[in-house]
């Protein structure tokens, strides 16, 4: 890794009053998380691809950021690893040389799911911390907003 990118790591959990399987379920469909992400703009799948333990799926992700008194627009690419069973890999592309990588598992807990997100966040050195912040404000809100729709439910 060069001097410019710098590194941030992150973990996230939130507690899902529905079974494992069927937050997963909506976790895993990007086109439904849209609804809950507080970022998300709009949503295009590019690929999927069945493999043996599951499936990898390609999207192309508009999400709509806000820095001080600007807000702007960033495409990008995000991917998903979506195992038969097993934590979900995730990893999302943005420009300029920014990269968040995510492990997320689904645990049976007490009146639901235990969800946990490991975060690896890459970004040139002065924009990891913004990254960094706005990542799991935007995760974290995400979270709240699965655990919200299972609640209504």
């Amino acid at each position: 890794m060069s001097w410019w990118i710098a590194e941030a790591e992150r973990t996230l959990t939130e507690d899902v009053p529905a079974p494992p399987d069927q937050v997963r379920d909506l976790y895993v469909d990007l086109d439904s998380l849209q609804v809950v992400h507080p970022l998300i703009v709009s949503v295009e799948e590019l690929s999927r691809t069945d493999e043996a333990d599951g499936y990898r799926q390609t999207y192309r992700v508009v999400d709509q950021l806000r820095m001080g008194p600007f807000n702007f627009r960033i495409t990008y690419r995000a991917g998903w690893h979506v195992p038969v069973h097993g934590p979900v890999e995730t990893e999302a592309h943005q420009s300029p040389s920014v990269r968040l990588l995510g492990t997320v598992t689904f645990d049976p807990g007490s009146g639901g799911t235990r969800v946990t997100e490991r975060l690896r966040i890459s970004a040139p050195r002065p924009l990891v911390g913004y990254t960094a912040r706005e990542a799991v404000k935007a995760h974290a809100a995400m979270f709240a907003g699965i655990r919200a729709h299972f609640a209504a439910a």
